[in-house]
């Protein structure tokens, strides 16, 4: 009798392991706790799918991945909704803290993104940002156009502030480098993780790197991807 009941709770014991290790592997941690700032995401914090960029907005790839995205922004949101998608947006001075060339424009770049960020204007400024460099920029002379871009000052990016309805207050962020040390911990977090740029992540999938002359479809073939991993 005593050894059936051994028996009995041997068993009972090692079905518990496997039901706790069964659970466990079937908890998915919430998107949030991943998320670096809510205010850079588009989607539900707990959707199935989570897409991560990184990206520098003086990056020729990063800007035609994003431009892709900005001209299909509808198209796109409707996709992000049905596919249960959250996708989320890693800004850096990358380029500059890390790169060949250090372009210091990497640096105001982002120092207006996290501003426009700080007063709830991420997205308009972003986008905005996005299209006025590639239109600028990289739509005509490609990746060579990096080079010309360090002849700008914090000016060109206050000025797509302005566009969007920034004002002093953003101006003043700009021009004294306030969210500088949110922006240097955030490169050297992307340079911890990321392989190129742009770099995505995609649920388990992982890539980098974008064509200039890709367009829509080519950002449609990622998260495909991302979904099928």
């Amino acid at each position: 009798m005593k050894k059936a009941l051994r028996i009995i709770g041997i068993i009972g014991i090692v079905v518990l392991i496997f039901f706790t290790i069964a659970t466990s592997m079937n908890t998915k941690t919430s998107n949030a706790e991943n998320v670096w700032d809510e205010k850079t995401t588009i989607g539900n914090l707990d959707a199935k799918n989570y897409f991560i960029v990184y990206s520098d907005l003086v990056c020729p790839y990063c800007i035609a991945f994003e431009n892709a995205i900005v001209e299909h922004e509808e198209e796109f949101q409707k996709y992000l909704q049905e596919n249960d998608i959250l996708y989320e947006v890693r800004i850096s001075d990358f380029l500059y803290e890390y790169g060949e060339t250090n372009p210091i424009n990497s640096r105001y770049s982002a120092v207006a993104t996290y501003c426009a960020k700080n007063e709830d204007k991420f997205w308009d400024y972003y986008n905005l940002a996005v299209t006025t460099v590639w239109n600028d920029y990289f739509k005509s002379s490609g990746k060579s156009a990096v080079s010309s871009m360090s002849k700008l000052d914090k000016e060109y990016w206050i000025n797509i502030g302005k566009k969007v309805g920034l004002g002093d207050t953003f101006e003043t962020c700009v021009k004294n480098d306030e969210p500088l040390t949110e922006i240097k911990e955030n490169a050297a977090k992307t340079a911890k993780l990321a392989n190129g740029m742009p770099y995505f992540k995609f649920n388990k999938y992982t890539s980098s790197g974008f064509d200039l002359s890709w367009g829509w479809e080519y950002v449609q073939m990622y998260f495909k991807a991302g979904l099928e991993s």
